[in-house]
């Protein structure tokens, strides 16, 4: 099986929002809504295998030195297989190219981002999420998940 990344397309919109929605469903990632993903489309890494989506990722700007790696999914199946790691390595290079030089996460899977260069760190670094997006999570005042971040 051959496994290709490349930047989503407004074609990929329903299977992200499939991917993403079943994420969303068991509280582990943030809901997107149809519109949402096509808004946002631009910032989307996917994978594919055989013309069928099979993970997911996106990048998002939180400020002119911070950018945030988020959606970052895997149709069950194909985890364990790497492919996790080549779309944050697209994601890192295109932080890179934008001569953004923080990205941060925020994870259940840590081992996977400090396999990826990742270490962990404080949420609280991050005001630039938290009131942009915890703020609207009802996880707000109960957050498990773990933050890490990567310096380039």
């Amino acid at each position: 099986m051959a496994v290709t990344c490349r930047r989503a397309a407004e074609s990929d919109v329903e299977a992200l929002y499939t991917l993403i929605k079943g994420y969303a469903e068991k509280g582990i990632m943030l809901y997107r809504t149809r519109e949402t993903l096509r808004a946002i489309i631009d910032t989307f890494v996917i994978a594919e295998a055989d013309g069928k989506l099979i993970g997911c990722g996106s990048l998002s700007k939180l400020g002119k030195d911070l950018v945030e790696i988020r959606s970052l999914g895997m149709t069950e199946g194909f985890k364990g297989q790497g492919i996790g790691s080549l779309i944050v390595g697209m994601l890192v290079e295109e932080a890179s190219r934008q001569g953004i030089p923080t990205i941060m996460a925020l994870t259940y899977e840590v081992k996977f981002f400090e396999k990826n260069g990742f270490e962990v760190v404080p949420k609280e670094i991050f005001p630039e999420k938290v009131w942009r997006d915890c703020i609207h999570c009802k996880k707000q005042h109960c957050c498990d998940e773990i933050a890490v971040q990567r310096r380039l």
